[in-house]
């Protein structure tokens, strides 16, 4: 026998999701953190050779 529609029970609401630890929060920081040092030495080591126009390249 098949259930009706009407007998079928209603769906649980999701569960919210778990509440970061702080140990989590910090992980994400510093992952963030290396990111953005990285691209910064990256950017600082592309113009490290580079001469720009009207500049001498005498240092």
């Amino acid at each position: 026998m098949n259930p009706k529609p009407d007998d079928a029970k209603p769906a649980k609401p999701a569960r919210p999701a778990a509440k970061p630890t702080r140990q989590d929060r910090l992980k994400a920081a510093l992952k963030a953190n290396m990111a953005r040092r990285k691209a910064q030495a990256r950017a600082k080591g592309a113009g490290d050779g580079a001469v720009r126009d009207g500049e001498i390249g005498t240092e």
